[in-house]
Protein backbone atom coordinates (compact mmCIF):
# COMPACT_ATOMS: atom_id res chain seq x y z
CA UNK A 1 0.00 0.00 0.00
CA UNK A 2 1.04 3.79 -0.39
CA UNK A 3 -0.35 6.78 1.97
CA UNK A 4 0.00 10.09 1.22
CA UNK A 5 1.19 11.54 4.24
CA UNK A 6 -0.06 15.18 5.87
CA UNK A 7 2.02 16.71 8.70
CA UNK A 8 0.17 19.29 10.29
CA UNK A 9 1.79 22.36 12.19
CA UNK A 10 0.57 25.57 13.17
CA UNK A 11 3.14 28.26 13.90
CA UNK A 12 2.00 29.16 17.48
CA UNK A 13 2.71 25.65 18.74
CA UNK A 14 6.18 24.21 19.11
CA UNK A 15 7.89 23.62 15.34
CA UNK A 16 9.75 20.82 16.55
CA UNK A 17 7.28 18.47 17.16
CA UNK A 18 6.00 18.85 13.30
CA UNK A 19 9.74 18.17 12.71
CA UNK A 20 10.08 14.94 14.65
CA UNK A 21 6.23 13.63 14.64
CA UNK A 22 7.11 13.72 10.31
CA UNK A 23 9.90 11.77 10.79
CA UNK A 24 8.14 8.64 13.24
CA UNK A 25 5.36 8.38 10.70
CA UNK A 26 6.76 7.76 8.05
CA UNK A 27 8.91 5.25 10.14
CA UNK A 28 5.69 3.60 10.99
CA UNK A 29 4.82 3.26 7.91
CA UNK A 30 7.60 2.18 6.93
CA UNK A 31 8.27 -0.31 9.18
CA UNK A 32 4.65 -1.65 8.72
CA UNK A 33 5.75 -2.10 4.90
CA UNK A 34 3.72 0.10 3.47
CA UNK A 35 5.34 3.32 1.13
CA UNK A 36 4.64 7.09 1.95
CA UNK A 37 4.15 10.09 -0.03
CA UNK A 38 4.85 13.16 1.56
CA UNK A 39 6.09 16.89 1.44
CA UNK A 40 10.03 17.29 2.38
CA UNK A 41 11.42 19.68 4.23
CA UNK A 42 12.87 21.51 1.47
CA UNK A 43 9.62 21.93 -0.49
CA UNK A 44 7.46 22.77 2.94
CA UNK A 45 8.50 24.13 7.00
CA UNK A 46 9.50 20.88 8.35
CA UNK A 47 7.38 18.61 5.61
CA UNK A 48 4.49 20.06 7.36
CA UNK A 49 1.10 21.86 6.18
CA UNK A 50 0.14 24.99 7.39
CA UNK A 51 0.03 27.75 5.16
CA UNK A 52 -2.22 28.07 2.12
CA UNK A 53 0.71 27.52 -0.31
CA UNK A 54 2.17 24.57 1.56
CA UNK A 55 -1.66 23.02 0.43
CA UNK A 56 -1.42 23.82 -2.32
CA UNK A 57 2.23 22.17 -2.99
CA UNK A 58 1.23 18.88 -1.15
CA UNK A 59 -2.01 18.57 -2.75
CA UNK A 60 -0.14 18.75 -6.24
CA UNK A 61 2.42 16.24 -4.88
CA UNK A 62 -0.59 14.09 -4.17
CA UNK A 63 -2.01 14.75 -7.88
CA UNK A 64 0.74 13.95 -9.24
CA UNK A 65 0.78 10.12 -7.28
CA UNK A 66 -2.70 10.09 -7.47
CA UNK A 67 -2.71 6.40 -9.10
CA UNK A 68 -0.34 5.05 -6.59
CA UNK A 69 -2.04 6.57 -3.32
CA UNK A 70 -4.52 4.14 -1.60
CA UNK A 71 -5.44 6.42 1.24
CA UNK A 72 -4.38 9.37 2.94
CA UNK A 73 -2.79 9.61 6.95
CA UNK A 74 -3.38 13.14 8.59
CA UNK A 75 -0.67 13.14 11.30
CA UNK A 76 -1.11 15.81 14.06
CA UNK A 77 2.30 15.58 15.56
CA UNK A 78 0.72 19.50 17.25
CA UNK A 79 -2.10 21.06 17.11
CA UNK A 80 -1.90 21.82 13.58
CA UNK A 81 -4.09 24.06 11.42
CA UNK A 82 -7.12 22.78 9.94
CA UNK A 83 -7.61 24.82 7.04
CA UNK A 84 -4.18 23.76 5.51
CA UNK A 85 -5.31 19.88 6.13
CA UNK A 86 -8.84 20.34 4.59
CA UNK A 87 -7.56 22.54 1.29
CA UNK A 88 -4.69 19.82 0.68
CA UNK A 89 -7.47 16.83 0.52
CA UNK A 90 -9.89 19.31 -1.35
CA UNK A 91 -7.25 20.47 -3.73
CA UNK A 92 -5.91 16.58 -4.05
CA UNK A 93 -9.40 15.56 -4.79
CA UNK A 94 -8.07 12.05 -4.08
CA UNK A 95 -11.44 10.12 -3.63
CA UNK A 96 -9.46 7.89 -1.02
CA UNK A 97 -10.24 7.20 2.59
CA UNK A 98 -8.26 8.93 5.01
CA UNK A 99 -7.42 8.92 8.50
CA UNK A 100 -6.84 11.16 11.15
CA UNK A 101 -4.36 10.93 13.73
CA UNK A 102 -3.62 12.67 16.89
CA UNK A 103 0.08 12.65 19.03
CA UNK A 104 -0.62 12.28 22.80
CA UNK A 105 0.77 15.12 25.03
CA UNK A 106 3.53 13.29 27.83
CA UNK A 107 2.61 14.62 31.27
CA UNK A 108 5.87 16.41 32.83
CA UNK A 109 6.30 18.00 29.10
CA UNK A 110 3.83 19.93 28.75
CA UNK A 111 5.54 23.10 29.30
CA UNK A 112 5.21 26.11 26.56
CA UNK A 113 8.21 24.19 24.52
CA UNK A 114 7.02 20.73 24.54
CA UNK A 115 2.86 20.81 25.06
CA UNK A 116 1.37 19.47 21.58
CA UNK A 117 -2.12 20.22 22.07
CA UNK A 118 -2.89 17.48 19.48
CA UNK A 119 -5.78 15.93 21.37
CA UNK A 120 -7.51 19.24 20.80
CA UNK A 121 -6.94 20.03 17.57
CA UNK A 122 -7.71 16.64 16.85
CA UNK A 123 -11.26 17.72 16.67
CA UNK A 124 -10.86 21.10 14.93
CA UNK A 125 -9.43 19.10 12.24
CA UNK A 126 -12.18 17.13 11.83
CA UNK A 127 -14.69 19.93 12.27
CA UNK A 128 -13.47 21.45 8.90
CA UNK A 129 -13.25 18.19 7.01
CA UNK A 130 -17.13 17.79 7.70
CA UNK A 131 -17.86 20.90 6.83
CA UNK A 132 -15.85 20.07 3.86
CA UNK A 133 -18.12 17.48 3.16
CA UNK A 134 -14.60 15.16 3.17
CA UNK A 135 -14.80 11.23 4.76
CA UNK A 136 -12.40 10.49 7.07
CA UNK A 137 -11.59 7.54 9.25
CA UNK A 138 -10.39 7.97 13.40
CA UNK A 139 -8.33 5.59 15.47
CA UNK A 140 -9.21 3.68 18.31
CA UNK A 141 -7.60 5.95 20.74
CA UNK A 142 -8.11 9.65 20.70
CA UNK A 143 -4.48 10.24 20.64
CA UNK A 144 -2.09 7.74 19.89
CA UNK A 145 1.74 7.30 19.09
CA UNK A 146 2.88 6.53 15.66
CA UNK A 147 5.25 3.76 17.09
CA UNK A 148 2.73 2.08 19.36
CA UNK A 149 1.52 -1.02 19.19
CA UNK A 150 -2.39 0.51 19.09
CA UNK A 151 -1.36 2.81 16.05
CA UNK A 152 0.40 -0.29 14.12
CA UNK A 153 -3.23 -2.19 14.67
CA UNK A 154 -4.91 0.95 13.72
CA UNK A 155 -2.86 0.70 9.95
CA UNK A 156 -3.51 -2.74 9.40
CA UNK A 157 -7.08 -2.02 10.18
CA UNK A 158 -6.63 1.20 7.59
CA UNK A 159 -5.04 0.03 5.26
CA UNK A 160 -7.65 -2.83 4.70
CA UNK A 161 -10.24 -0.20 4.48
CA UNK A 162 -8.02 1.40 1.90
CA UNK A 163 -7.62 -1.88 -0.15
CA UNK A 164 -11.53 -2.74 0.31
CA UNK A 165 -12.51 0.67 -1.24
CA UNK A 166 -10.02 0.62 -4.30
CA UNK A 167 -10.59 -3.16 -4.83
CA UNK A 168 -14.98 -2.43 -4.81
CA UNK A 169 -14.50 0.75 -7.08
CA UNK A 170 -14.47 0.18 -10.96
CA UNK A 171 -14.47 -3.48 -10.22
CA UNK A 172 -15.87 -5.92 -13.11
CA UNK A 173 -17.56 -9.13 -12.65
CA UNK A 174 -18.39 -12.13 -14.80
CA UNK A 175 -21.68 -13.43 -14.83
CA UNK A 176 -21.47 -17.26 -16.64
CA UNK A 177 -24.70 -18.47 -17.52
CA UNK A 178 -28.29 -17.24 -16.73
CA UNK A 179 -29.90 -17.58 -13.10
CA UNK A 180 -31.20 -20.92 -12.33
CA UNK A 181 -34.94 -20.07 -12.66
CA UNK A 182 -35.18 -21.79 -9.00
CA UNK A 183 -33.16 -19.42 -7.37
CA UNK A 184 -35.47 -15.85 -7.23
CA UNK A 185 -32.97 -15.16 -4.13
CA UNK A 186 -29.83 -14.42 -6.35
CA UNK A 187 -31.87 -11.95 -8.44
CA UNK A 188 -30.06 -7.80 -8.30
CA UNK A 189 -29.97 -4.13 -10.16
CA UNK A 190 -26.88 -4.44 -12.40
CA UNK A 191 -27.78 -0.46 -12.88
CA UNK A 192 -27.45 0.10 -9.32
CA UNK A 193 -24.03 -2.07 -9.22
CA UNK A 194 -22.76 0.37 -12.09
CA UNK A 195 -24.20 3.51 -10.63
CA UNK A 196 -21.93 2.01 -7.64
CA UNK A 197 -18.67 1.44 -10.01
CA UNK A 198 -19.39 -2.18 -10.13
CA UNK A 199 -19.45 -3.60 -13.98
CA UNK A 200 -21.11 -7.31 -15.05
CA UNK A 201 -19.56 -8.74 -18.10
CA UNK A 202 -22.45 -11.55 -18.89
CA UNK A 203 -21.56 -14.49 -21.06
CA UNK A 204 -23.86 -17.21 -21.57
CA UNK A 205 -23.26 -20.77 -21.03
CA UNK A 206 -23.85 -22.32 -24.34
CA UNK A 207 -20.72 -20.29 -25.34
CA UNK A 208 -18.80 -21.40 -22.96
CA UNK A 209 -19.19 -24.75 -23.83
CA UNK A 210 -19.13 -24.42 -27.52
CA UNK A 211 -15.43 -23.38 -26.99
CA UNK A 212 -14.64 -26.00 -25.01
CA UNK A 213 -16.70 -28.41 -27.95
CA UNK A 214 -13.45 -27.04 -30.27
CA UNK A 215 -11.26 -27.53 -27.63
CA UNK A 216 -8.67 -30.68 -27.69
CA UNK A 217 -7.60 -32.74 -24.61
CA UNK A 218 -3.95 -31.18 -25.12
CA UNK A 219 -4.68 -27.73 -24.94
CA UNK A 220 -6.34 -28.21 -21.14
CA UNK A 221 -3.45 -29.96 -20.40
CA UNK A 222 -2.00 -27.37 -17.87
CA UNK A 223 -4.97 -26.75 -16.45
CA UNK A 224 -5.49 -30.66 -15.94
CA UNK A 225 -1.99 -31.16 -14.25
CA UNK A 226 -3.14 -27.75 -11.82
CA UNK A 227 -6.23 -29.64 -10.68
CA UNK A 228 -4.68 -32.84 -9.65
CA UNK A 229 -1.94 -31.01 -7.81
CA UNK A 230 -4.80 -28.93 -5.90
CA UNK A 231 -7.17 -31.46 -4.54
CA UNK A 232 -6.80 -35.42 -4.40
CA UNK A 233 -8.81 -36.84 -7.64
CA UNK A 234 -8.48 -40.76 -6.45
CA UNK A 235 -12.32 -41.35 -6.29
CA UNK A 236 -13.24 -39.35 -10.02
CA UNK A 237 -13.16 -40.78 -13.67
CA UNK A 238 -9.99 -39.38 -15.87
CA UNK A 239 -13.11 -38.24 -18.58
CA UNK A 240 -14.93 -35.56 -15.61
CA UNK A 241 -10.94 -34.63 -14.98
CA UNK A 242 -10.79 -33.40 -18.41
CA UNK A 243 -13.90 -31.85 -18.86
CA UNK A 244 -13.01 -30.13 -15.57
CA UNK A 245 -9.95 -28.87 -17.10
CA UNK A 246 -11.45 -27.58 -20.19
CA UNK A 247 -13.71 -25.56 -18.37
CA UNK A 248 -11.51 -24.19 -16.44
CA UNK A 249 -9.51 -23.19 -19.19
CA UNK A 250 -12.20 -21.78 -21.36
CA UNK A 251 -13.03 -19.56 -18.15
CA UNK A 252 -9.57 -18.44 -17.16
CA UNK A 253 -9.39 -17.24 -21.10
CA UNK A 254 -12.54 -15.79 -21.08
CA UNK A 255 -11.88 -13.37 -17.81
CA UNK A 256 -8.42 -12.76 -19.16
CA UNK A 257 -9.97 -11.06 -22.29
CA UNK A 258 -12.61 -9.38 -20.79
CA UNK A 259 -10.75 -7.84 -17.81
CA UNK A 260 -12.78 -9.03 -15.24
CA UNK A 261 -11.37 -10.15 -11.56
CA UNK A 262 -13.76 -12.31 -10.70
CA UNK A 263 -16.76 -14.56 -11.28
CA UNK A 264 -20.29 -16.28 -10.42
CA UNK A 265 -20.92 -19.44 -12.39
CA UNK A 266 -24.47 -20.61 -13.24
CA UNK A 267 -24.72 -24.34 -11.98
CA UNK A 268 -27.90 -26.31 -10.45
CA UNK A 269 -27.74 -27.71 -13.22
CA UNK A 270 -27.49 -27.14 -16.67
CA UNK A 271 -23.55 -28.39 -16.38
CA UNK A 272 -24.47 -31.21 -14.70
CA UNK A 273 -27.22 -32.35 -17.44
CA UNK A 274 -26.16 -30.96 -20.44
CA UNK A 275 -22.13 -31.24 -19.57
CA UNK A 276 -21.52 -33.82 -16.90
CA UNK A 277 -19.54 -32.24 -13.98
CA UNK A 278 -19.85 -29.60 -11.55
CA UNK A 279 -18.03 -26.55 -11.86
CA UNK A 280 -16.77 -26.70 -8.19
CA UNK A 281 -13.22 -27.45 -8.16
CA UNK A 282 -12.15 -24.88 -10.79
CA UNK A 283 -14.33 -22.00 -8.83
CA UNK A 284 -12.31 -23.53 -5.37
CA UNK A 285 -8.70 -22.97 -7.54
CA UNK A 286 -10.32 -19.75 -8.79
CA UNK A 287 -11.02 -18.13 -4.74
CA UNK A 288 -8.25 -19.40 -3.58
CA UNK A 289 -6.38 -17.52 -5.72
CA UNK A 290 -8.07 -14.54 -4.71
CA UNK A 291 -10.49 -14.55 -7.37
CA UNK A 292 -13.60 -14.95 -5.97
CA UNK A 293 -15.76 -17.46 -7.70
CA UNK A 294 -19.41 -17.34 -6.52
CA UNK A 295 -21.75 -20.53 -7.73
CA UNK A 296 -25.85 -19.88 -8.55
CA UNK A 297 -24.99 -16.35 -10.38
CA UNK A 298 -25.05 -14.98 -7.26
CA UNK A 299 -23.52 -11.47 -8.05
CA UNK A 300 -24.00 -9.45 -5.12
CA UNK A 301 -22.78 -12.68 -2.83
CA UNK A 302 -19.29 -12.48 -4.87
CA UNK A 303 -18.83 -8.69 -4.27
CA UNK A 304 -19.14 -9.92 -0.36
CA UNK A 305 -17.01 -12.56 -1.02
CA UNK A 306 -13.63 -9.97 -2.66
CA UNK A 307 -14.67 -7.35 0.12
CA UNK A 308 -13.52 -10.21 2.81
CA UNK A 309 -10.80 -11.06 0.56
CA UNK A 310 -9.66 -7.75 -0.24
CA UNK A 311 -9.52 -6.90 3.88
CA UNK A 312 -8.00 -10.00 4.97
CA UNK A 313 -5.96 -10.86 1.42
CA UNK A 314 -7.26 -14.59 1.99
CA UNK A 315 -9.41 -16.34 0.09
CA UNK A 316 -13.37 -16.42 0.49
CA UNK A 317 -16.23 -18.63 0.31
CA UNK A 318 -19.48 -18.23 -0.51
CA UNK A 319 -21.61 -20.73 1.88
CA UNK A 320 -25.30 -20.90 3.26
CA UNK A 321 -27.08 -20.19 6.54
CA UNK A 322 -27.92 -23.92 6.60
CA UNK A 323 -28.84 -25.78 9.64
CA UNK A 324 -29.24 -25.13 13.24
CA UNK A 325 -27.28 -27.00 15.41
CA UNK A 326 -28.94 -29.44 18.40
CA UNK A 327 -30.29 -26.56 21.11
CA UNK A 328 -27.46 -24.16 20.59
CA UNK A 329 -29.34 -20.82 20.00
CA UNK A 330 -25.66 -19.75 18.80
CA UNK A 331 -24.38 -22.21 16.49
CA UNK A 332 -25.31 -23.24 13.08
CA UNK A 333 -24.18 -25.17 10.22
CA UNK A 334 -22.27 -23.25 7.51
CA UNK A 335 -22.33 -25.28 4.20
CA UNK A 336 -22.10 -25.74 0.64
CA UNK A 337 -22.11 -28.62 -2.26
CA UNK A 338 -19.05 -27.21 -2.22
CA UNK A 339 -16.44 -25.08 -4.09
CA UNK A 340 -15.16 -23.62 -1.07
CA UNK A 341 -11.09 -22.85 -1.54
CA UNK A 342 -8.59 -25.52 0.03
CA UNK A 343 -7.39 -22.28 2.67
CA UNK A 344 -11.00 -23.32 4.17
CA UNK A 345 -10.14 -27.33 5.20
CA UNK A 346 -8.34 -29.43 7.59
CA UNK A 347 -8.46 -31.68 4.63
CA UNK A 348 -10.29 -31.91 1.00
CA UNK A 349 -11.14 -34.53 -1.71
CA UNK A 350 -12.85 -34.44 -5.09
CA UNK A 351 -16.16 -36.22 -5.09
CA UNK A 352 -19.19 -35.91 -6.74
CA UNK A 353 -22.07 -33.91 -5.67
CA UNK A 354 -24.95 -35.94 -3.25
CA UNK A 355 -27.22 -33.21 -3.66
CA UNK A 356 -27.92 -33.46 -7.67
CA UNK A 357 -27.08 -36.70 -8.09
CA UNK A 358 -30.37 -37.74 -7.13
CA UNK A 359 -31.72 -35.75 -10.33
CA UNK A 360 -29.08 -35.99 -12.68
CA UNK A 361 -26.56 -39.35 -11.96
CA UNK A 362 -23.76 -39.62 -9.98
CA UNK A 363 -21.66 -39.96 -13.41
CA UNK A 364 -22.35 -36.12 -14.16
CA UNK A 365 -21.68 -35.00 -10.97
CA UNK A 366 -18.07 -35.62 -9.55
CA UNK A 367 -15.99 -31.93 -9.32
CA UNK A 368 -17.34 -31.46 -5.66
CA UNK A 369 -14.70 -30.20 -3.01
CA UNK A 370 -15.60 -32.06 -0.08
CA UNK A 371 -14.46 -31.34 3.45
CA UNK A 372 -14.54 -30.47 7.30
CA UNK A 373 -14.04 -26.30 7.54
CA UNK A 374 -11.21 -25.79 9.65
CA UNK A 375 -12.08 -24.22 13.35
CA UNK A 376 -10.83 -20.66 13.99
CA UNK A 377 -12.03 -16.60 14.05
CA UNK A 378 -14.12 -15.96 10.75
CA UNK A 379 -16.10 -12.78 9.54
CA UNK A 380 -19.14 -12.90 6.94
CA UNK A 381 -20.71 -10.13 4.87
CA UNK A 382 -23.77 -9.89 2.41
CA UNK A 383 -24.43 -7.47 0.38
CA UNK A 384 -27.73 -6.75 -2.02
CA UNK A 385 -28.91 -4.44 -4.07
CA UNK A 386 -32.19 -2.67 -2.67
CA UNK A 387 -34.30 -2.01 -5.64
CA UNK A 388 -36.71 -0.06 -4.22
CA UNK A 389 -34.81 2.37 -3.09
CA UNK A 390 -31.50 2.28 -5.54
CA UNK A 391 -29.12 1.30 -2.93
CA UNK A 392 -26.67 -1.31 -1.84
CA UNK A 393 -27.63 -2.66 1.58
CA UNK A 394 -26.12 -5.43 3.73
CA UNK A 395 -24.70 -6.69 6.82
CA UNK A 396 -21.14 -8.05 8.22
CA UNK A 397 -19.82 -9.59 11.44
CA UNK A 398 -17.76 -11.80 12.90
CA UNK A 399 -18.10 -15.62 15.10
CA UNK A 400 -15.42 -18.81 14.96
CA UNK A 401 -15.92 -21.90 13.21
CA UNK A 402 -15.15 -24.89 15.90
CA UNK A 403 -14.46 -28.20 16.43
CA UNK A 404 -17.84 -29.80 17.21
CA UNK A 405 -19.04 -33.00 15.41
CA UNK A 406 -20.66 -32.70 11.96
CA UNK A 407 -21.63 -35.77 10.10
CA UNK A 408 -22.90 -34.92 6.67
CA UNK A 409 -21.60 -34.22 2.98
CA UNK A 410 -20.30 -31.06 1.05
CA UNK A 411 -17.88 -28.35 2.65
CA UNK A 412 -19.29 -27.57 6.25
CA UNK A 413 -18.48 -26.81 9.26
CA UNK A 414 -19.99 -25.30 12.48
CA UNK A 415 -20.04 -21.67 13.36
CA UNK A 416 -20.72 -19.72 16.66
CA UNK A 417 -21.54 -16.52 16.35
CA UNK A 418 -23.11 -14.36 20.20
CA UNK A 419 -26.40 -13.54 19.36
CA UNK A 420 -26.55 -15.90 16.27
CA UNK A 421 -30.64 -15.67 16.86
CA UNK A 422 -30.79 -11.63 16.51
CA UNK A 423 -28.83 -11.81 13.24
CA UNK A 424 -31.12 -14.18 11.62
CA UNK A 425 -33.73 -12.20 13.01
CA UNK A 426 -32.53 -8.93 11.13
CA UNK A 427 -31.82 -11.07 7.83
CA UNK A 428 -34.90 -12.23 7.54
CA UNK A 429 -36.74 -9.39 8.95
CA UNK A 430 -34.67 -7.34 5.67
CA UNK A 431 -35.33 -10.03 3.51
CA UNK A 432 -31.71 -10.91 3.06
CA UNK A 433 -30.37 -14.00 0.78
CA UNK A 434 -29.68 -17.41 2.62
CA UNK A 435 -26.34 -17.10 0.98
CA UNK A 436 -23.35 -15.45 2.72
CA UNK A 437 -19.60 -14.67 2.13
CA UNK A 438 -17.49 -15.75 4.73
CA UNK A 439 -13.43 -15.64 5.56
CA UNK A 440 -10.86 -16.65 7.95
CA UNK A 441 -10.20 -13.76 9.07
CA UNK A 442 -11.56 -10.80 11.83
CA UNK A 443 -11.87 -8.46 9.07
CA UNK A 444 -15.79 -6.94 9.93
CA UNK A 445 -14.77 -3.66 10.84
CA UNK A 446 -12.59 -2.75 7.88
CA UNK A 447 -15.61 -3.88 5.57
CA UNK A 448 -18.13 -2.05 7.48
CA UNK A 449 -16.21 1.25 7.60
CA UNK A 450 -14.94 0.98 3.42
CA UNK A 451 -18.24 0.47 2.60
CA UNK A 452 -20.57 2.78 4.32
CA UNK A 453 -18.13 5.37 4.75
CA UNK A 454 -16.24 5.71 1.86
CA UNK A 455 -18.90 3.75 -0.84
CA UNK A 456 -22.06 5.15 1.05
CA UNK A 457 -23.89 2.16 1.49
CA UNK A 458 -25.88 0.98 4.12
CA UNK A 459 -24.09 -1.75 6.01
CA UNK A 460 -24.87 -3.04 9.46
CA UNK A 461 -21.93 -4.59 12.09
CA UNK A 462 -23.71 -7.05 13.83
CA UNK A 463 -22.24 -7.32 17.25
Amino acid sequence: MKFGVIVGNRGFFPAHLAKSGRVEMLAAIEKAGHGAVAVTPEQSKHGAVESRGEAACCADLFKRHRDEIDGVIVTLPNFGDERAIADTLRMAGLGVPVLVQATPDTPGRMTIRDRRDSFCGKMSACNNLSQYGIPYSLTTLHTEAPDSEIFRKDLAWFAAVCRVVRGLKRLRIGAIGARPAAFNTVRYSEKILEANGISVEPIDLSEILGRIARMSDQDAGAKLDQIKKYVSTGRVPAEALMKMAKLGTVIDQWMAQTDVAISAVQCWTSLEEFFGVVPCTVMSMMSENLMSSACEVDICGVVGMHALQLASQSPSALLDWNNNYGEDPDKAVCFHCSNLPKHFFKEVRMDFQEIIAGTVGKENTFGTCVGRVKSGPMSFARFSTNDREGTIHGYTGEGEFTDDPLDTFGGAGVVRIPNLQGLLRYICERGFEHHVAANLAPVAAAVQEATTRYLGWNVHRDE
